[in-house]
């Protein structure tokens, strides 16, 4: 293998000797650059060669190309405006055309970041939006999704790179970037450049470097194997132990007995739309049935089957499957079979997302559907995370090697983030690793660059009392990053959807980010943030808040509060605003209340927003 390496190394290198420069993918024609900073270039050329540095802008300089062909050269960018064009000569010319200098943004996190204009789903008055993105001074820079195990010293693109904001190109680009973009270019009257580098349903640990995540005392396994180059045996040997630990759950069940006491459910269908809401884990399943076909071996064909599944007939195994959209066909031998009182039993897995069994069910010509019994055995909430296959994209580090990692070099004004929705449920966990994410990205860049990201929607069924909500718990975790210098957080609880996890009206997430970095780092005078609770006291039967500035309700009624007195029972709250800056809360369930908590819900209802309009973040007063 090494040999081969060195074959292929020496072949590219033998390739350089005569050819022109070349430059990283995200400098291209059309880019903006970060005005009033440093652009570090990094390309290559013909071994040991002189390469002119030409900016349009400045004087042209001369750096030597070292064996390798690899040359450095650092650029000082003019203030905002354009075009410019630089020409790199060693012989051969390339040149890189309509640059702009301007502001730039990079843009990153999981599928309400990535969330296009109009692509796989599109935003709130798509129609009106496309029509009327034509931008030449906004510029869109597009990473690839890709993964590495190793940081990398360049990213993939699309649409050939940097490219002038126009219909066609927005379509297909993050709308919270886009935007954020147009809000800028409006107000401040500068060229902006956003780069969308995303990739939905990922966890944070994908975008974090490997030294942030050990020093944030997670993923030791993940860690050691990255360094030893196990990975992948690693995850082999923790797969089997974790499966082997799995395939329990439940063996305890007698799969011939029909179980009568069980709960009722419809199949097909998913059970989080009826019997069990918001459940992944393992649900026992079955059924009894009568046959015509006698003597015959018969197939037994489910549709579709969420995620995974073990199933028996009289209590023997006819087969398992997996793959949440891939059918099932098992032969049931004909010794197996009775003409009346067949049991079949199914064992459900489900991992993430919605689980059941949804498409059709039949045994030779018998349809199955109807009612079933079914038994949850196991929730994923309370068993151990399945280990992260090294090759998808939530493994640690690999996001941040192949997509973040190698735009080091290119100055940026700051990062928005929108991300969490793939670490609901290990707040805790989130809660240490999102700052390290922080840090790890600013000692990429060696500046203390603006960081604002977005708290998550609100989503899921709505609940008047719901104090173990894993999303409340995310939210609280993303909003203790606040504790680093600059950084901003600019909360979208207001604007979720109960059966979407992804909310259209993307116009307003960008706008709250954007009045954040107007105010913070371009002089404008937007408030940017609502009232927080500055105190809580128990005066009798009632606990009082006060917040920092006036609050006002959206109706008569103050909604969204719960409290707790000494019992640790949470209830609704009864809440009435004493003045522009208190509201008293009570219930007679508690006599003295101790502790509140404010949109403390996967979905929840609260209506308190500050004099602009912005919604009062969820908080709690217990620690």
């Amino acid at each position: 293998m090494r040999k081969e390496i060195f074959a292929l190394s020496m072949l590219f290198a033998s390739a350089g000797i005569n050819a022109k420069v070349t430059l990283p993918n995200y400098l291209t024609s059309g880019m903006v650059m970060q005005q009033n900073s440093q652009l570090t270039v990094k390309g290559s050329a013909k071994a040991g060669s002189t390469v002119r540095v030409a900016p349009s802008w400045t004087e042209a300089r001369s750096v030597k190309a070292d064996k390798q062909g690899s040359f450095t050269v650092v650029i000082a960018t003019p203030e905002a405006g354009g075009p410019h064009s630089i020409t790199f000569d060693d012989g051969e010319v390339t040149r890189l055309d309509n640059i702009l200098s301007g502001e730039v943004w990079l843009c990153s996190g999981q599928s309400n970041m990535e969330f296009p204009v109009n692509g796989w789903t599109h935003v709130m008055d798509v129609d009106h939006v496309i029509s009327t993105a034509q931008h030449p001074d906004i510029r869109l820079l597009q990473v690839k999704k890709r993964t590495s195990f190793t940081p990398q010293d360049d990213v993939e693109t699309n649409m050939g790179g940097w490219v002038e904001c126009n219909s066609h190109t927005v379509a297909d680009f993050s709308a919270v970037a886009y935007f954020y973009a147009l809000q800028l270019r409006n107000e401040l009257g500068v060229p902006v450049g956003v780069i969308d580098a995303t990739w939905g349903g990922t966890p944070v640990e994908a975008w974090t470097g490997i030294g942030a995540i050990d020093a944030a005392n997670e993923f030791e396994n993940e860690v050691k194997a990255l360094r030893d180059n196990s990975v992948e045996k690693t995850y082999e040997n923790n797969l089997a132990a974790w499966r082997a630990r799995f395939n329990q759950v439940g063996k305890d069940i007698d799969v011939a007995k029909m179980h009568d006491d069980w709960g009722v459910w419809t199949v097909p269908g998913y059970w989080e739309k009826s019997v069990l809401p918001e459940f992944d884990g393992v649900v026992y399943c079955q059924r009894t049935f009568d046959i015509a076909e006698t003597g015959k071996d018969l197939d037994l064909q489910f549709g579709m089957i969420d995620d995974e599944d073990e199933v028996w007939v009289n209590g023997t195994r006819v087969g398992q499957g997996s793959g949440f959209n891939i059918p099932r066909s098992y032969r049931v031998p004909a010794s197996l079979l009775k003409s009346k009182g067949n049991v079949v039993t199914v064992r459900v897995s489900d991992f993430e997302g919605e689980g059941g069994i949804a498409g059709y069910v039949r045994i030779g010509s018998t349809d199955l559907a109807g009612e079933w019994r079914y038994k949850a055995v196991a929730s994923m909430k309370e068993f151990p995370a399945r280990p992260s296959n090294p090759h998808s994209s939530s493994y640690p580090t690999v996001l941040y090697n192949a997509m973040l990692s190698p735009l080091r070099h290119l100055p940026i004004k700051g990062w928005l983030w929108y991300q969490g929705c793939a670490n609901v449920g290990r707040a805790e966990q989130y809660a240490k690793l999102f700052p390290k994410m922080i840090q790890d990205w600013r000692g990429l860049w060696g500046k203390e660059l603006p960081f604002y990201f977005v708290q998550l929607a609100g989503w899921l069924t709505p609940k008047a009392v719901q104090p173990e909500s894993d999303w409340a718990a995310l939210r609280d975790a993303q909003a203790q990053a606040l504790a680093l210098p600059n950084t901003a957080m600019a909360t979208a609880i207001d604007l979720g959807n109960p059966a979407d996890i992804h909310p259209h009206n993307k116009q307003e997430v960008a706008r709250r980010l954007a009045i954040t970095a107007l105010t913070r780092d371009y002089g404008k005078n937007y408030v940017y943030t609502a009232p927080k609770c500055a105190g809580a006291k128990t005066e009798g039967n009632k606990l009082v808040l006060t917040f920092d500035g006036d609050v006002k309700p959206t109706s008569s009624a103050v909604l969204g509060f719960i409290i707790t007195g000494n019992d640790g029972r949470w209830v609704q709250a009864t809440a009435a605003q004493r003045d522009a800056r208190t509201i008293v809360l009570s219930s007679p369930d508690v006599k003295n209340p101790k502790a509140a908590r404010y949109d403390w819900a996967d979905y929840p209802n609260g209506n308190l927003y500050g004099e602009t309009g912005l919604p009062v973040t969820p908080f709690k007063t217990d620690k």
